[in-house]
């Protein structure tokens, strides 16, 4: 596999020529209306659900964003949780609920609250969790926002239930990371984690791919070519400055996090060929990582930092493999199908998830490491880029679905699919960030 000259494309830097050159297909595709809206449709049915009734927020009609909707999205999005009918009830708070007659309804647990605008233009937003199967209360919490952050308060609200209701850590204020292009114009959003409040980091009029969350969740790694070639920056979210990681001569591609930061796995062939290296976030002379006669690249480290998956047709076609971080025998890891890219890893590091070519297809698998075992998640066949959650639970990855481009969100074991379907344009190369701190 030899790279088109003069400059590499997008699609071979990644063994991405599967079903969407970004470069040529990508000019035909419609214009994507900026901070575009993303509407949620869940489909399937998962086990074990939680079923949970969302009481009509008191207030949220005055309210420009709708608490309990964005509630009972997330929380049904998890697949974790079913909802039980709740219209007509009222409930706020301070309220206290006949837990007996919710029991009746087959609801395990209940929530109200409510939404008050005050005299300073913020909101002040209020609820309380109830589990009437225990019959205890589980507290509550309370936040003072603009109303710009009324959708981050919405999505705390989901964190706190879903952990109080399984254990868990939430994902629903954590953010992702896309690129779409629109005409000639490609951009980076950085977006709630169900799609909705999307904000551009990065606009140009050349590719910009491989978006890469920073373990801290302040930064992004991603490769641009606004200078005609293939280079790896890293970008400060919150105030948009930059700096450049990686232009050395030939291609610069395909940045991954170490786990602590202080490093990035890239893809360089200023030696010859494709070749992977590892160089510090800040810049610098990078490491190589070994000597391979075939192209090696989309590298991803293991949650504790000693070994990095990556995708390499050193055996004829692409498949993955992985190598001590700090270099040494690289391993094979798949072996079911003849064509297998974009590996990413489940934070417990049980589970890689990865994009498999199928009769011409090209679908999003899980293979569970210990076993082997592998299953395939969806019935679409144009999948790209999968990535997981922080709490490991769900998987967001790119697709073509009845034409249209789309993020998707899946439960692992495919059952509980979120299509967070844009206005129009291209949408692809989905990251998803780490957990944030709380302020």
């Amino acid at each position: 596999m030899k790279y088109p000259s003069p400059v590499p494309s997008p699609d071979s830097l990644r063994f991405s020529a599967r079903r969407r050159g970004i470069v040529a297909s990508l000019a035909g595709a419609s214009v994507l209306p900026a901070f575009a809206q993303f509407r949620v449709e869940i489909t399937g049915v998962g086990l074990r659900q939680i079923p949970i009734a969302i009481v009509p927020f008191k207030g949220d009609a005055q309210s420009p964003q709708k608490i309990g909707a964005i509630v009972l999205a997330d929380l049904e999005r998890s697949g974790q949780f079913t909802s039980i009918d709740a219209a007509g009830e009222t409930l706020d708070e301070t309220s206290r609920p006949d837990l007996g007659v919710w029991k009746q309804k087959s609801a395990d647990a209940v929530v109200g609250g409510s939404v008050t605008r005050q005299s300073d233009g913020r909101f002040d937003v209020r609820f309380r969790l109830w589990d009437t199967a225990k019959g205890q209360d589980l507290g509550g919490q309370s936040f003072v926002v603009p109303a710009g952050d009324l959708r981050l308060a919405a999505h705390r609200i989901s964190d706190y239930i879903y952990e109080k209701l399984t254990g868990e850590k939430g994902v629903f204020s954590t953010r992702i990371a896309y690129v779409t292009k629109a005409g000639s114009k490609y951009t980076l959003w950085v977006a709630d984690a169900d799609g909705e409040n999307a904000q551009a980091a990065l606009s140009s009029p050349e590719p910009i791919i491989s978006p890469a969350w920073s373990p801290n969740g302040g930064q992004l790694a991603y490769v641009s070519f606004e200078s005609r070639k293939p280079v790896v920056y890293v970008h400060e979210v919150a105030s948009g400055r930059r700096r450049l990681i990686a232009n050395f001569r030939g291609s610069n591609s395909a940045p991954a996090w170490s786990p602590d930061g202080s490093s990035l796995a890239v893809t360089l062939s200023r030696d010859g060929g494709s070749q992977l290296y590892t160089i510090s976030s800040n810049g610098g002379e990078p490491k190589r990582l070994m000597q391979s006669s075939g192209i090696d690249t989309e590298p991803v480290f293991s949650a504790d930092g000693r070994t990095i998956y990556f995708v390499s047709d050193r055996g004829g076609a692409p498949q993955i493999y992985r190598i001590g971080a700090s270099g040494g025998n690289a391993e094979r890891v798949t072996f079911t199908g003849s064509y297998n890219i974009s590996p990413t890893l489940s934070p417990d590091g049980r589970y890689l998830a990865y994009i498999s070519r199928i009769g011409g297809a090209f679908k999003l698998q899980v293979m569970e490491l210990a076993s082997g075992t592998v299953t395939s998640i969806t019935d679409s066949s144009a999948d790209e880029n999968p990535s997981f959650a922080p709490n490991g639970r769900l998987i967001v990855y790119a697709t073509l679905l009845q034409g249209r481009e789309a993020l998707m969100t899946t439960t692992l074991d495919g059952k509980i699919k979120a299509r967070l379907a844009g206005q129009g344009g291209d949408i692809r190369e989905p990251d998803w960030g780490p957990f944030q701190k709380q302020p």
